[in-house]
């Protein structure tokens, strides 16, 4: 039998001898990604403050402060100066501002980058920014944290130009029940990934998918194929009222400001990235599935009957000594 119970189980999916490198009380397992690729609750918030601020003001001038932001050539950058901004658009998982002459600065933050406004008359940070947007009445920077520059500004010539950015995901807020169900049901995946797929769904990464299965349920391994119609409905319902739940709570916390505390790890979420916390609505301690750069955490008592999920890594590792339920973690522990 693996020793060492769940302390041992957590140090080896970390990677350290369990034996030799228990958890120390009250450490925190290790959160991947931990700032989070904003999503449609998080952008939701940054359109309307950005549409607030900007629609109708001049762009007086951009610059850019790191040549590897801009992805685009032609239309030229400096084609944007003077020019007063239409619209603000989400597309997907992108924040499209639509400028005079049918011009598109589309910005895409990946998991790091964090957009921040300085009011006309206030210093701006201290914080390297990737581009500056002068308007007449305050700045947009973008920011992005560590060493890997993956956030992305396009700048692009009308409305065809713009819909290529868009990956085509259904807007779950604005779709029907049958048509939720024909797109959940167009390919046959696990449910997490399903949701997670910006082709299928707009808007909704890794944070809000595992939200959105807890409330409706449902085990991130499911495959789509497998849903009964009762189950799909309760994914549609489950998926409308978290997104239009946190979409206001994130409203209420920035109370007119512009949303600064943007990330994929929130106190009060269910389950995501509340590994071995007490799920809100039975008690047991929330489990997870690490994979490549992410991670997926729910409830074994509320999503999957009990029954632990395979953590690639962890139950290779372990192999016979895997718990299979949450039970015999408990016993092991």
């Amino acid at each position: 039998m693996f020793r060492g119970g769940t302390r041992a189980v957590v140090a080896a999916s970390r990677g350290r001898r369990a034996s030799r490198y228990p958890l120390r009380q009250g450490e925190q397992p290790h959160l991947l990604s931990s700032a989070g690729m904003p999503e449609l609750p998080d952008l939701t918030v940054y359109r309307e403050a950005l549409a607030q601020r900007v629609v109708g003001q001049r762009l007086e001038r951009v610059r850019l402060l790191s040549p590897f932001l801009l992805r685009t050539a032609v239309p030229a950058l400096d084609s944007v100066d003077g020019r007063r901004v239409t619209e603000v658009r989400r597309i997907g998982k992108r924040l499209a501002i639509g400028l005079e002459g049918d011009l598109w600065l589309v910005f895409h933050l990946m998991i790091a980058g964090r957009l921040h406004w300085f009011p006309q008359g206030s210093a701006p940070s201290k914080r390297t920014a990737l581009v500056r947007l002068e308007f007449g009445n305050g700045t947009l920077t973008l920011t992005e944290a560590g060493t890997k520059r993956r956030a992305s500004l396009h700048l692009l010539q009308g409305e065809q130009e713009l819909r290529r950015h868009d990956p085509g995901g259904l807007e779950v807020l604005q779709a029907s029940l049958a048509q939720f169900a024909e797109r959940l049901r167009r390919e046959n995946h696990t449910l997490k990934r399903a949701l997670t797929d910006p082709r299928l769904f707009s808007g909704i990464g890794n944070a809000y998918a595992d939200e959105i299965l807890h409330a409706a349920r449902l085990s991130p391994v499911m495959l789509t194929n497998r849903l009964d119609d009762a189950a799909v409905a309760r994914l549609y319902d489950a998926a409308r009222e978290q997104l239009q739940l946190w979409s206001e709570r994130l409203r209420r916390r920035a109370d007119g400001a512009f949303p600064e505390k943007v990330t994929a790890f929130r106190a009060d979420m269910a389950v995501h990235g509340r590994f071995r916390k007490p799920c809100p609505v039975c008690g047991t301690p929330v489990q997870r599935i690490r994979y490549a750069d992410n991670e997926t955490n729910y409830c074994a008592r509320c999503q999957t009957g009990g029954r632990l999920l395979a953590d690639r890594a962890l139950s290779r590792l372990l192999k016979r000594d895997w718990p299979r339920s949450v039970d015999a973690l408990d016993r092991q522990g």
